[in-house]
């Protein structure tokens, strides 16, 4: 620059301020233009106004419901109000134990981004002033009053119960005990499928009694109900999946119905120190396999593991009281699957706090190992229901 004449500077110093002047009129022309033109003006602001929205935006604070439910006093024993319709409706519960109804029968959206509290665990069918049951760990059914749960709107996007009602708030639970379902109380229920931690199975015939609760399985001392469901027929698969990483599944039609009193019967054979950590009920097609590997040294809820998706058609079926086929193989520090799911794909996960966990891509290896989670995972479930 020393060695520059000062013409060539002076040169050099006109054609970079007429380039600022040709940009500034360019810009000048564009704003002029948006000023001009309503329909462009806003579809600036629009555009403008999404990006401040995906930059700064939080998760809305205020839930909109469409019915806030009864208080819990009022879930003991207050007159229905007859203003509000009969109308068919469905109860929801969330992986960290919220309730709520729909304000249809509709089947629920599948489409939409990811929220809190948006893995619906369990759903069945019932009407705005009708009952439904809950299916809990001590083998129980609770009668309860659908019109005391809050109404969540049905939308075009899938639901979530951030405005829905702690079950443990408005029922009456014994120390331990857990809400793992719900269930329909009408005439047409086909009745329950329920498996035990210690490998039992049983199928309940749909006996409905008079009574505020009533035992549905003769439960041994230190055994608990580990997943219930209320069948639809008897075409589905009644899966278990064990700590050790069985699998194991066979058609519910093999299972001989009992009543309430029974005790089930030898559902899955269990290695020593295994207990069964998912029963479920399952289509053959189109289902997926969720398992969650750690370790059993790790505090509950601190450790995220290892996580796998794969097609359930990859896992032969094999006859009750038998071991099953591995669904997951250990890495180095795991010895134990924390958590399992089988059911309708797309399958969704959650933390204990309600907040969604993505899930990685599936995985057709039937026995491979899994992805390092990102976050400890508390719950998966469909996100389709019917």
């Amino acid at each position: 620059i020393l060695d520059m004449q000062l013409r060539r500077l002076t040169k050099f110093s006109r054609i970079e301020l007429e380039s600022e002047r040709d940009e500034l009129q360019r810009r000048i022309a564009d704003l002029q233009a948006i000023i001009d033109d309503p329909a462009l003006l806003r579809s600036v602001v629009a555009s403008e106004l999404d990006e401040v929205a995906r930059t700064h935006g939080t998760p809305r604070r205020t839930v909109l419901l469409a019915s806030g439910g009864g208080s819990v006093a009022a879930a003991k024993a207050q007159a229905t109000p007859l203003e509000i319709a009969d109308d068919p409706c469905r109860v929801l519960l969330s992986s960290a134990g919220l309730l709520a109804r729909t304000d249809n029968a509709e089947p629920l959206p599948a489409a939409g981004g990811r929220a809190a509290h948006d893995v619906i665990v369990s759903t069945c069918a019932s009407t705005a002033r009708g009952e439904f049951g809950l299916l809990t760990s001590l083998g129980r059914v609770i009668r309860g009053q659908t019109i005391d749960l809050p109404s969540v709107p049905t939308t075009a996007q899938a639901p979530n119960l951030q405005g829905g009602s702690p079950a443990a708030e408005l029922f009456a639970l014994e120390p331990n005990e857990r809400v793992i379902g719900v269930t329909s109380l009408g005439e047409d229920t086909y009745g329950w499928a329920l498996g035990t931690e210690r490998g039992v199975v049983k199928r309940v015939n749909p006996d409905i009694i008079g009574k505020d609760s009533w035992e549905i399985i003769r439960l041994d001392d230190g055994d608990q109900v580990v997943g219930a469901a209320e069948l639809r027929d008897d075409a589905g698969e009644l899966v278990f999946v064990t700590s050790d990483a069985q699998l194991l599944h066979f058609p519910a039609s093999g299972v001989r119905p009992q009543g309430r009193s029974g005790g089930g019967m030898a559902g899955v054979k269990l290695a020593a120190g295994a207990k069964v950590v998912f029963f479920g009920v399952s289509p053959s097609a189109d289902a997926v396999v969720v398992s969650v590997a750690g370790s059993s040294k790790a505090l509950p809820g601190t450790d995220a593991g290892s996580v796998k998706v794969t097609p359930f058609e990859e896992y032969p079926g094999k006859g009750r009281g038998t071991g099953g086929v591995r669904c997951q193989r250990f890495l180095k520090g795991e010895d134990v699957l924390q958590l399992a799911w089988v059911g309708p794909a797309p399958a969704v996960a959650s933390a204990a706090s309600g907040a969604p966990v993505d899930l990685p891509a599936i995985d057709p290896r039937r026995d491979g190992s899994g992805t390092p989670a990102g976050q400890p995972i508390a719950a998966v479930s469909t996100r389709t229901h019917h």
